[in-house]
């Protein structure tokens, strides 16, 4: 079976949903293959106040208003003694739209982002896998699917935007998929019931609470009395001694910082322990002839600064967009997608600095604003989410402390009539 559309979006999560909200928005005939069936399971929930934009693009600002969420105001750091800093409150710098965000529970955040595409006008197939791109002449022209019964049908449309996810569908097979050259962290993680919140305007802030070697606790207040709480660290320092349960990494390191240890000890653990590594990826290319890659399909940072979801909307938003003024004007050249990659890459590469710079043993916070409290504003405005702007102050301030690495040279279109490359 053969079906025509003006666009093809592999995943419907929060890039894949966004970019199929944009293009149906606009009258366009899109097609979201999802293998999944949603409501389901993901990490990942915490918003940064930057989220506003795209939300409200997509019309889900109040929607999200009357839901269950829990407000976040504000995020707070934990040494390893247990010593809390003072929350870093959003209203001390923004305005009342974006001062405030959400934690959210992904299977339902999801759920109303892919309902809302459909409300919208997107066509969206659940369950249904896509094995392979279809290429003529170089250029994709499609895809290959594959129902749950086993069905197997052809999708084709002049431009197919990659919303895998970190399956990244097309990174992987074109092989474009690199991983950052330091970021090899492993993230262990679960969750509690009925664990310790803060009081007032604190009881949905993300806490950072660090343990030795720079591993460190996420502590994200859910809805229904439930609290997210992972810890990422290096493999080595996770599974030192021999330890590879995972359950046994997560509980030992509980015991390494105070703070964590009494906020659990008045709930239950419930459900499973998950675990993942080699967090950080990018892709070579943004884009090719009839195929853009967007969300963690073409970028995945370590969520130390929650920006997974932030960069999701975004570069969906974006590609929506994008791709809406290829079909207007019947040009789905991959230089189309330039400026897309430039941006996206920018954003993403102020905010991997501070990621380096988190990791680093000779860096701290506390020390560069001590230096330099007039970049205090700079720091609050990339972990936030506002990351296109001109930070050059800022890390010429970071490098007096620790190194700030280069820009890694990805992100162009592919400029050739080639969808993939041979890597020597």
């Amino acid at each position: 079976m053969m079906n025509e559309y003006d666009t093809i979006i592999i995943g419907g999560g929060p890039a894949g949903a966004s970019a199929a909200a944009i293009l149906a928005g606009y009258g366009h005939r899109v097609m979201v293959l999802e293998r999944e069936k949603f409501p389901r399971y993901h990490i990942g929930e915490s918003l940064l106040p930057f989220t506003f934009e795209p939300l409200k693009r997509l019309g889900l600002i109040e929607k999200l208003r009357a839901s269950a969420f829990v407000k976040k105001f504000s995020v707070q750091f934990v040494s390893p003694s247990g010593r809390a800093s003072q929350p870093f409150y959003f209203f001390d710098r923004y305005d009342q739209d974006v001062s405030q965000t959400w934690q959210v529970l992904r299977a339902e955040f999801d759920l109303l982002l892919l309902n809302n595409a459909r409300e919208q006008g997107a066509e969206v197939l659940e369950q249904t896998a896509v094995r392979e791109l279809i290429e003529e002449d170089g250029k994709v022209i499609g895809v290959r699917a594959e129902a749950a019964s086993g069905q197997k049908r052809e999708f084709r449309a002049p431009i197919t935007i990659d919303c895998s996810g970190r399956e990244a569908f097309a990174a992987i097979r074109n092989r474009w998929r690199v991983g950052d050259p330091e970021l090899h962290k492993v993230a262990v993680w679960t969750y509690y019931r009925g664990a310790m919140r803060d009081s007032g305007i604190d009881a949905g802030a993300t806490t950072v609470a660090f343990v030795p070697e720079k591993g460190w606790f996420w502590y994200i207040p859910l809805h229904d009395d439930l609290v997210s709480v992972g810890i990422v660290a290096e493999g080595k320092y996770l599974s030192r001694d021999g330890v590879r349960e995972t359950k046994a990494m997560f509980d030992r390191e509980i015991e390494r910082n105070l703070w964590v240890k009494n906020h659990l000890a008045p709930g239950t653990q419930t459900g499973d322990y998950f675990i993942t590594g080699e967090y950080s990826y990018h892709a070579r290319h943004c884009a090719a002839e009839g195929l853009v890659l967007a969300g963690d399909a073409f970028c995945f940072l370590d969520p130390v600064f929650s920006s997974g979801i932030m960069l999701a909307l975004k570069s969906g938003v974006m590609a929506g967009d994008v791709v809406h003024q290829c079909i207007v004007s019947n040009d789905f050249s991959p230089m189309r997608f330039a400026d897309y990659g430039t941006v996206l890459r920018e954003g993403i590469e102020n905010m991997r600095k501070l990621v380096y710079a988190f990791y680093d043993p000779n860096f701290s916070f506390r020390q560069l604003t001590d230096k330099y409290p007039d970049l205090a504003g700079d720091i609050t405005d990339c972990l936030s989410g506002d990351v296109n702007k001109d930070f050059s102050r800022l890390f010429g301030a970071v490098a007096e402390f620790a190194p700030v690495p280069e820009a890694l040279p990805y992100g162009d279109p592919l400029p050739s009539s080639r969808t993939s490359e041979v890597i020597s």
